[in-house]
């Protein structure tokens, strides 16, 4: 038997992905910042997916057919990226972090929870910098956040 963890395959996330691309997102949040606070109901979640496939380019991440992960980006800016726990540490979120600098920087800039030291230093390995903190009064969350920027 193997050890490996399964292959996984990248797509263009399309409308009749935003029910897996909303259990991912609330999964993977969920599990990564419980202390989070959620402002939006699960629909009004999945309402915001289905709007940020017409405004993003978005990218989905698939093992055995199933959506493991996606990103979400446009010129400059990488918005979301989420990977389900059964699935962070296979290299998936590096691919989608390398598509959306390949396809949308440099420069690219993204957000962070200060609190969610895992993301902030998986964005770190990758050569994000941080270059500003806030207390969160402008995120819906009002949790302190961080912005990143990779320049190349």
């Amino acid at each position: 038997m193997s050890t490996e963890p399964p292959a996984f395959a990248l797509r263009r996330g399309r409308p009749d992905d935003a029910g897996s691309i909303t259990t991912v997102h609330l999964r993977s949040k969920r599990s990564a910042m419980p202390w989070l606070a959620e402002p939006h109901s699960d629909e009004e979640a999945e309402r915001w997916v289905r709007e940020g496939l017409d405004r993003f380019e978005v990218w989905v991440a698939e093992v055995h057919g199933d959506v493991v992960a996606y990103v979400a980006f446009e010129p400059g800016n990488l918005d979301q990226l989420y990977v389900v726990p059964g699935h962070q540490g296979e290299g998936i979120g590096s691919a989608l972090v390398q598509l959306a600098k390949d396809r949308a920087g440099p420069p690219l800039r993204l957000w962070a929870f200060q609190r969610n030291r895992a993301a902030r230093g998986f964005y770190e390995r990758r050569g994000f910098r941080a270059v500003t903190l806030t207390d969160g009064e402008n995120n819906d969350e009002r949790e302190p956040d961080v912005s990143y920027e990779w320049t190349g």
